[in-house]
């Protein structure tokens, strides 16, 4: 679909990466890795022909349509969710509109025998044929489900795009990008704005709808779960690993030590070399093998080595007293504005040491009970901060209270204490301050930059609670890695609000799940919570037996009741032999419903194949609704179809 021979872009004196030559494939789901900067979204660009690569070929097979999702894009606020996200249906809305053109022209013209007429009742049947082919009406459907899938409620809809945040448009524009249907889709960044229930709706779509996809992620279980091939930005050059990101990252591991032994070779080579030269550089008889020697020096190319990796570097927080046995306890919080509930009877505690995490769709209220516990807004019911803690907190505004005219370095200086001093250039490396970058001032930096900054600062702080709101938004999987031993190494306790289940994944114990203006605690982590919450989605019905079978067994019972327990399961069973017989008795009506309309489309397509008859209205209007209707049976048998096979699962 899509070929790149010897591509090569720079912005400066080094280029970002040079010679990159891959193909990519029909059903091809690529992630593109590097370190901030390699080059990533503008190997994005390239491909989707935003930007012009400083040599090389990209060749894009005739017909292949290319769908690329920027980072940051320019978004309109002058229509609905459901107008907004209906352009991406443009061709089908016009062509409806010219089928409904076309049908007016048809009932008013009364000059049916002429040529004319016999011409636009051809191009209406043509058009009209099309236009099937293209989904004809069920597009409002899709749009629906895509919009829903990706976080809105249906209320939602028929809102104005103006009243969303940005991060919602952004979904909008992601929904537009997947209703299209590109051969390639380019992603960056997708998951920026998702929460967990959209990011795992995303991996489905792209595993079950996508044709070929590259996608740019620092979310490690997202591309793991959507991805089969990774392509490495690095030293200049693109690595093409024909593997998941996980079996990459194992192999790239065994690549670093083969360099790390090859550079080693080469560097004990050039020092005899050099060696030599000194030894022998005044020496008329050597003077030959000076030269040579010399010569040999000039043809070596230095061998680069892989970025190092830093996830090694563990960071610990400063020594803090101890807090009392229960940092936070809620009675009966809850927060309203103006007539809307945000939540309502929070009651948690959370104990000294706990790591939790706030999960839920946004907007349900997450980062607003963090600003209650940090006493920044007012509240309803209880809520109690425990003896001597002391709260470290990052927020997404928590960038702004650096001070510019400070540089990287002395931001972190300024904090830093003992041997974490003697670290700092390394902690720095870690969070991709490296280098020059560590002497800019805090004034020019982007506000993912900052934010980096700002939590460096927070890990170098005496506090005995965290409280994190997205931590991960702005870091790469290296950073992620130091941030996440870092709190896993904290002996205080940890409020963590993140979409991140990878960094959620061996960190936190207990979960709680903001939802309908209320919020469930669960215990257990991250893969608990969701293993939990997708088999209460999966499971329609749950029997009362399979509940059972996975508790403790129970102990030995008497034979009055060993009889009535095996009237109880056979009556169960009977139940489910009853339901069994009724699922096959609707999979079968609802297939005679479909043959009956498919007969019914037959019969009036010959019928408006006439030319006589291709104006009426009448029965315009009885195909379009029997096409309809055959579409929505076609799905009602599909899931007639899934609960009969869970029944007899569930018997079996």
């Amino acid at each position: 679909m899509i070929s790149v021979e010897g591509l090569k872009i720079e912005f400066g004196a080094k280029p970002l990466f040079a010679n990159a030559s891959f193909v990519i494939n029909d059903n091809d789901r690529i992630a593109l890795v590097g370190k901030n900067g390699a080059g990533k979204s503008s190997m994005l660009k390239i491909l989707c022909g935003q930007q012009a690569p400083t040599a090389g070929t990209v060749s894009v097979s005739a017909g292949t349509e290319i769908g690329y999702l920027p980072q940051v894009m320019v978004l309109q606020d002058d229509t609905t969710v459901r107008e907004e996200a209906r352009k991406a249906f443009s061709g089908t809305v016009e062509a409806k509109r010219r089928l409904e053109e076309m049908q007016r022209q048809m009932a008013e013209r009364t000059d049916c025998e002429s040529d004319s007429y016999m011409d636009l009742v051809r191009r209406f049947a043509t058009e009209h044929e099309h236009f099937q082919i293209m989904g004809g009406d069920s597009y409002e459907a899709e749009i629906e489900r895509t919009l829903c899938g990706l976080g809105f409620s249906r209320t939602d809809l028929d809102r104005p795009t103006s009243e969303f945040s940005g991060g919602w448009r952004m979904r909008i524009e992601l929904a537009k990008m997947l209703l299209r249907k590109p051969d390639v889709l380019l992603l960056d960044e997708p998951t920026n704005h998702l929460d967990i229930e959209s990011i795992q709706w995303l991996e489905r779509f792209l595993a079950q709808s996508a044709k070929a996809v590259v996608l740019v992620s620092h979310d490690r279980a997202f591309i793991n779960n959507v991805c089969n091939r990774t392509l490495e930005i690095s030293c200049g050059q693109v690595i093409d690993y024909k593997v998941r990101y996980d079996e990459y990252v194992k192999l790239r591991a065994e690549r670093r030590e083969q360099q790390l032994r090859a550079y080693e070779n080469q560097q004990k080579e050039i020092a005899d070399i050099k060696d030599f030269i000194e030894r022998f550089r005044y020496k008329p008889t050597k003077a030959v093998q000076v030269q040579s020697r010399i010569k040999q020096l000039e043809k070596i190319v230095p061998i680069e080595i892989d970025e190092e990796d830093r996830s090694a570097l563990h960071l610990k927080f400063p020594p803090c007293l101890r807090s009392g046995d229960y940092p936070v306890i809620c009675d009966d919080v809850g927060k309203t504005y103006g007539t809307h509930t945000v939540f309502s009877h929070v009651n948690l505690t959370i104990k000294r040491g706990e790591k939790v995490a706030f999960v839920g769709k946004n907007g349900e209220g997450k980062s607003t009970l963090v600003k209650c516990i940090m006493g920044q807004i007012p509240f309803d019911g209880s809520l109690k901060i425990g003896h001597q803690v002391q709260i470290g907190y990052f927020a997404q505004n928590q960038a702004q209270l650096l001070d510019g005219e400070l540089t990287v370095f002395d931001t972190i200086d300024r904090v830093a204490t003992g041997e974490v001093r003697l670290q700092i250039k390394s902690i720095l490396g870690a969070f991709m301050f490296g280098g020059e970058a560590s002497e800019k001032k805090v004034k020019v930096l982007s506000g993912g930059e900052r934010s980096r900054l700002a939590m460096i600062r927070l890990l170098l702080e005496p506090v005995n609670l965290l409280v994190l709101d997205e931590p991960t938004n702005h870091l790469d999987m290296s950073s992620k890695d130091v941030l996440k031993g870092a709190v896993k190494a904290f002996d205080g306790t940890a409020i963590i609000v993140s979409h991140d289940r990878d960094f959620l994944d061996g960190l936190v114990n207990k979960v709680y799940e903001f939802a309908g203006g209320k919020v469930v605690e669960h215990l257990g982590g991250i893969s608990d919570y969701l293993q939990r919450e997708a088999a209460r989605h999966d499971a329609t019905v749950q029997p009362s037996s399979l509940a059972k079978a996975t508790s403790p067994a129970p102990p030995p019972a008497s034979k009055n009741a060993t009889a009535e327990t095996g009237a109880m399961a056979y009556q169960e069973r009977k139940e489910w032999m009853r339901k069994r017989s009724r699922a096959e008795k609707a999979v079968k009506e609802s297939e005679a419903k479909v043959a009956t309309y498919e007969k019914r489309l037959a019969e009036l397509d010959e019928v408006l194949c006439e030319p006589g008859n291709a104006s009426d209205m009448k029965l315009v209007t009885e195909y379009t609704m029997t096409k309809r209707s055959l579409e929505q049976e076609e799905e009602r048998w599909t899931q007639l179809m899934e609960e009969q096979e869970k029944i007899e699962n569930l018997i079996h």
